[in-house]
């Protein structure tokens, strides 16, 4: 699974996904020339041409962008939503899970709210 973490998704999270496990396939947003400082669509566009699943933490407005993108076009990357009260380790947790062990079906709803318990 390759994941894509939106600009301001923490870079605790990031940092503990790639100590736990060193091959994990995470690209930050800010770092993607075509999806740094653009708005949530477009990183949605990159990412679903991109076959990358998205973290963050943007409750507020990454929902509405996923629903604006499908009602354009008939696929959008899954969104894993991550609150920010969720403490880091459990985060990390959460994510190496899915990355282990999800499935394409798991992915049917296309968000994924964390914590998974």
């Amino acid at each position: 699974m390759k994941w894509l973490a939106d600009e301001n998704f923490r870079g605790a999270v990031i940092r503990g996904l790639l100590r736990r496990s060193p091959g994990f396939d995470v690209v930050r947003a800010q770092d993607v020339a075509e999806v740094s400082g653009q708005a949530d669509t477009a990183l949605l566009a990159w990412a679903t041409a991109s076959d990358r699943v998205v973290l963050t933490h943007d409750l507020s407005t990454m929902v509405s962008a996923r629903n604006e993108r499908l009602a354009r076009e008939s696929v959008c990357a899954p969104i894993v939503l991550v609150r920010d009260s969720v403490a880091i380790s459990l985060a990390v947790e959460d994510i190496l899970l899915l990355d282990d062990c999800a499935t394409e079906a798991d992915w049917g709803f296309g968000i994924v709210y964390l914590p998974l318990r």
